[in-house]
Order: C-alpha cells, then sequence, then structure tokens
C-alpha cells in the first residue's frame, strides 16, 4: 500500500477505518506476518529523534493515525482528509469483526491481572473469539531466551492476530524484531488492555474530538506523563511547522518557476507539438 502521506519522520497511510479493518482482518485470517503501528504524536517525535527507531517502523505494514495531530497534519500538509484510527477503537472493532471468522488471538504485554481481566471481557463480549494465550513480560525487559521462548509459545498456539501492549517505543521495537518470526499478523496497541479490561476509564467522546485524550491522561498519571507530553507536544507542533513552513517555500519557488511557451507555428494558425 503506497498511499501515504509524509509526516515529519512517518509515513502515515491515507486509510479509512473500515478499509483498514477489512485489510488487517484478511490479514491475520491468512496468518501474514507483519505488524501495525498506531502512530500519535509522540511516536512521531521519538523517530525523528532516533534513526533506529525510524528505521524499525519502515518495515510495518501499516502506520495508521492513532493521533488526531497526525490525522489534521495529513489535511494541512497534503489536503488529505484522513479520520483518526486510534488503537482504543481498533480493538474492539478487531474482535468484533475477527469473531465473525472465529479467529484466535494471543495477547502480549501489560500486567498479569490486566490480562486475566481482558480475557474475560473478550469470552463475555466476543464469544466466537478464542484468546488462545496470553504473556505478560517482565516490565524491564526479556532476555534474548525469554523472547524465544515467547515467540515459541505464541506459534505454538496458533494464533492469529498478537495483540502487544508493551508501550511505545518498546512495543514497535519488539515486534519489528520478532515479525519475521512469528506466524501471525501484530498490532501494537498501547494502552487500550487496561482500558478495554475495564480497569482504566478512557476519556470523554468530546476530549477524543477535540484532541486533548493526552490531556486527560496527564491528570491520571501527572508525574509520569507531563514531562512526555509537555516536551513532546511543543516539539510536534514546531517539526509541524517547520515542515509546513518548508512546503509553503517549495510551492512558492515553483510558482515563480516561468512557463515553458508553446511554439506557434504563424503560417498555419497551429500550435506546432
Amino acid at each position: 500500500m503506497n498511499n501515504h502521506s509524509h509526516i515529519i519522520s512517518l509515513n502515515v497511510h491515507n486509510l479509512s477505518f473500515e478499509r483498514s479493518l477489512n485489510q488487517i482482518t484478511t490479514w491475520g485470517i491468512t496468518k501474514k506476518q507483519g505488524f501495525i503501528c498506531f502512530a500519535n504524536s509522540h511516536m512521531t517525535v521519538l523517530a525523528h529523534q532516533r534513526p533506529e527507531f525510524k528505521q524499525a517502523l519502515t518495515d510495518a505494514l501499516l502506520i495508521l493515525p492513532d493521533g488526531k495531530p497526525l490525522a489534521i497534519a495529513c489535511n494541512l500538509l497534503y489536503k488529505r482528509k484522513q479520520e483518526r484510527i486510534s488503537g482504543m477503537d481498533f480493538m474492539p472493532a478487531l474482535l468484533h469483526e475477527i469473531g465473525k471468522h472465529k479467529a484466535s488471538v494471543f495477547l502480549y504485554g501489560s500486567t498479569n491481572q490486566v490480562l486475566d481481566q481482558l480475557s474475560q471481557k473478550i469470552q463475555v463480549q466476543y464469544p466466537n473469539v478464542t484468546v488462545v494465550g496470553k504473556i505478560s513480560p517482565s516490565f524491564t525487559g526479556s532476555t534474548d531466551l525469554e523472547t524465544a521462548e515467547h515467540v515459541e509459545q505464541i506459534n505454538r498456539s496458533n494464533a492469529q492476530f498478537v495483540l502487544v501492549a508493551l508501550g511505545c517505543p518498546k512495543q514497535e521495537i519488539w515486534m519489528a524484531k520478532n515479525y519475521k518470526s512469528i506466524n501471525a499478523v501484530l498490532l501494537g496497541v498501547g494502552g487500550a488492555f487496561p482500558v478495554l479490561a475495564g480497569l482504566q476509564k478512557r476519556s470523554p467522546k468530546l476530549m477524543q474530538s477535540l484532541s486533548l485524550e493526552w490531556l486527560y491522561r496527564l491528570q491520571q498519571e501527572p508525574r509520569r506523563l507531563f514531562r512526555r507530553y509537555f516536551y513532546t507536544n511543543i516539539s510536534f507542533i514546531y517539526l509541524l511547522s517547520m515542515a509546513l513552513a518548508k512546503k509553503h517555500i517549495a510551492f512558492r519557488k515553483s510558482s515563480a518557476v516561468p512557463r515553458r511557451l508553446t511554439p506557434y507555428n504563424r503560417s498555419s494558425n497551429k500550435l506546432d507539438f
């Protein structure tokens, strides 16, 4: 899929929510190897600052605009109307869709409490979806041996979809490093696990529509998130402003170039081609 917009450091794919859902469902049912990212301003800034992280993301099957600012940036830079496709909204929609195919999922990340609660929720709300396994890896990171064991466990489960919740950038790096060894499609859904498990509340719809979901999360975890959001938001606005300025300058330069006149044959009163 080449239909994308280059936003600062990422090639964000321009797809509708429905088309993304249909495509990812097809990939999972056919057990295509690959991974999907849901990008926000934080991920965009990180990719700009860390070349190795940016490189890891180039292998993604899709990079979808999780954050409203990225969807807006697609319009500002390329005049493309792009809807937000957040991991929070996508995960329940995917579970509903793959339930029609009686598909299987593997849960990777978060805590054992969240995984247990989420598994129960899925069994009740999406009875045709089978949770074939779950792993809560060490918060400090897994060794290569542990990761290899995790990959083997996922493959033994015969899962078609692997939902990964390690947080950015851990989950993206983990998926990029391991997707070739896993016989399933991987989705990095970030903080969707505790919300769907019913252990954490999501921001009101109004705040989501106004791109203020980050502010709601900040109120919940001010110590952990203040520095990240403050720095990320300022950096994203600055980098987007620079990209807009660069595009404006390039447009003005192209407009200033005189047009090449088409030769004209006076004798025949016709254009020469």
